[in-house]
């Protein structure tokens, strides 16, 4: 029987390699993304990329207009601009950019999804070692979230849990892309960027962290930024 995983592809740097370690595992791939009024839209275009590039039997967009109901400099409704951290600065405190409740949204229809196909598992690019200080990245959050879907759906009733996998939740950046190194992944076909322009920007949270990740891994970022820390390039 084949085993089939939703894949949550937001067309960043993590969830891309997740699924290719979900392909890398036997799974076939229903890809899922989402438009949610977030200001970098051009991570759409790299999903879509990504999806194809995984051999996914299934790529779905769902819309959801956070601007309704969220409060966010990471949605192009808000009046507040994303600010930009020093890499040491990163992680403490939540910052502005976090959505309200995005990963447990995601999640959830995600696994309605995944209980309608008949999948056995969702596989989600969270991390909680380089990550921007977001709660719903945490692993205490990914066992609680796997306990309600297991009280929450048929198959968890019946004793065949849908398994929430996040097999990047421990790794380092660095380690992430060493691993997508050896997956073969593309990835001048991933956008990690907030601002979301021609050119990653090079100063936001998610940049800086990308960044930092490719130099510790010791590859050149094959993404072209308009700026690039001093450290980057010593």
């Amino acid at each position: 029987m084949v085993k089939k995983a939703v894949c949550l592809i937001s067309g960043g740097l993590d969830s891309c390699v997740a699924s290719f370690i979900a392909k890398e595992n036997g799974y076939e791939i229903y890809a899922l993304s989402f438009h949610y009024e977030q200001r970098h839209k051009k991570e759409l275009l790299c999903a879509k990329r990504i999806a194809k590039a995984v051999g996914a039997k299934k790529h779905i967009t769902l819309d959801i207009d956070f601007n309704k109901i969220a409060g966010s400099s990471l949605l192009n409704a808000s009046q507040s601009g994303i600010r930009d951290h020093d890499l040491e600065d990163i992680g403490r405190g939540i910052p502005s950019t976090y959505v309200p409740a995005r990963n447990t949204v995601f999640l959830s229809l995600a696994l309605a999804y995944a209980e309608t196909i008949d999948a056995d598992a969702i596989f989600l690019g969270v991390n909680a070692v380089d990550f921007s200080g977001y709660p719903d990245c945490r692993p205490e959050y990914i066992k609680a979230y796997q306990k309600m879907a297991n009280l929450a759906t048929k198959r968890g009733v019946e004793g065949r849990p849908i398994i929430v996998m996040t097999p990047l939740l421990h790794f380092t950046k660095s380690e992430i892309i060493k691993t997508g190194l050896k997956l073969k992944i593309p990835f001048e076909n991933t956008w990690s960027c907030y601002r979301g322009k021609e050119k990653a920007c090079g100063r936001c949270d998610s940049c800086v962290l990308r960044l930092k990740g490719f130099k510790d891994a010791g590859v050149e970022d094959p993404v072209p930024y308009d700026f690039y820390p001093a450290w980057y390039k010593t």
